[in-house]
């Protein structure tokens, strides 16, 4: 008979090697991600049930056989390599602290020492159970329409109840591979915290494929933005900051929306409207789509059945695919850009996001800031995590920064 002791302990090691080093080959990259993801950014929880299996099973019944010292073995490698996640989470807000000092010049830095000390305190109490993300005071409207009324062209909006008016408003894009995903599932943390500060945030519905060929989703976005400018005023929001923020496609999105907000080409219909954007803020986002940074791991995810399913079965390679390609939209004109990547990605490389922002940095006349964040694996900012609350307080840090740059005073707190 199997020993549940010894499965159980296996894999949570197994988990646990997976957070530390997830295999990064596209066959396996969807299981090394939610393993790797889950365990990492629950390591407090992983460590609090491994401790409370191991001492119940060795109360009850000891350590009698080898299965039951196999599996003491591997609960202490398990609990290691949990332990060892945990200390790499601790270290992400210093990550983006320390990206900050090495990208803003010194007339940047003292714009940003204007603003509060970041809390670095670790809301543990908080995170016992992470999905439960609302905070005091943010109310939420649901379903807004921006565009045709279909369920892809409607968004959210997050708003401190006792707004005054006049906030600055965040757009979030949600991830999914431009083909899934939803509105109401990503980017809330950010949002719920950038809203307790003041901020007016909304997260967008936009059509997914294969019905919608790309540019369509880029459209809707910028549909977006030209609403939410539009519709400021009723929002009790600034319609002349608008910053962008998204994870996975939605930092494709992000990257796009941010570079190409003066190509007339992509809001055809709206052309007269204002969708450029006043700072951005992408996270493990897709930079090339069309495999020109010499990446074996990106040319394989450029030349996966995905992309025809994105820009179509027609799409010709390489125009149509550097036409979706934040690298070939490098500006001068680019708004400020804090460009977050995770170090354990296995869907989109950390690499990518390091040429992307070096070779931003080099075109645009703004500052890019580029923070790898240590032992993250994708989607590490779902649900509250201490990596995860530790990293969107540097956000906001970031955000508030482009505002008062901007010449504009932060919200009343």
């Amino acid at each position: 008979m199997a020993n549940g002791y010894l499965i159980r302990q296996a894999a949570a090691a197994a988990v646990a090697a997976d957070v530390l080093a997830p295999p990064k080959e596209m066959a396996t990259s969807v299981f090394a991600m939610f393993g790797g993801w889950l365990g990492a950014e629950l390591a407090p929880h992983a460590l609090a049930a491994l401790a409370a299996d191991n001492a119940q099973h060795v109360i009850r019944r000891g350590l009698r056989g080898r299965g039951d010292k196999a599996g003491l073995a591997f609960g202490a490698a398990a609990a290691a390599g949990f332990g060892a996640s945990l200390a790499l989470s601790r270290r992400a807000g210093g990550a983006v602290a320390d990206a900050f000092d090495a990208d803003l010049s010194g007339e940047d830095l003292a714009i940003m020492d204007r603003l509060p000390a970041v809390d670095t305190a670790i809301p543990y109490r908080a995170l016992v159970n992470p999905f439960r993300m609302a905070r005091p005071g943010v109310v939420r409207r649901r379903n807004l329409t921006y565009g045709d009324g279909s369920k892809r062209t409607r968004l959210n909006v997050y708003s401190r109840g006792d707004s005054p008016g006049g906030a600055p408003i965040l757009l979030q894009i949600h991830g999914g591979g431009w083909v899934i995903g939803n509105k109401d599932q990503q980017g809330i943390p950010l949002m719920q915290e950038m809203a307790s500060r003041g901020w007016v945030c909304a997260a967008v519905n936009y059509p997914l494929s294969p019905r919608a060929r790309w540019p369509e989703h880029l459209i809707a976005v910028k549909k977006a933005v030209a609403w939410l400018r539009a519709n400021a005023a009723d929002l009790g929001a600034d319609p002349e900051f608008i910053a962008v923020t998204g994870g996975s496609a939605g930092g494709h999105l992000t990257a796009m929306t941010a570079l190409t907000g003066h190509d007339m080409d992509l809001q055809p219909g709206f052309e007269d409207q204002d969708v450029a954007v006043q700072a951005a803020v992408p996270m493990y986002g897709v930079y090339d789509f069309a495999a020109e940074t010499g990446i074996r791991a990106t040319s394989k995810r450029v030349h996966s059945p995905l992309s025809p399913i994105v820009l179509g079965r027609g799409a010709e390679f390489p125009s149509a695919y550097r036409a979706a390609s934040p690298l070939a939209h490098l500006t001068a004109d680019a708004p400020p850009f804090l460009v977050v990547h995770g170090s354990n990605d296995v869907f989109i490389p950390a690499q990518e996001a390091r040429i992307f922002a070096e070779k931003l940095r080099a075109e645009s006349r703004q500052p890019v800031v580029y923070a790898e964040i240590p032992g993250a694996q994708h989607a590490f900012d779902v649900f509250p995590s201490v990596r995860t609350v530790a990293v969107i307080r540097q956000a906001a840090r970031f955000l508030e920064w482009s505002l008062l740059r901007s010449g504009r005073a932060l919200p009343t707190p």
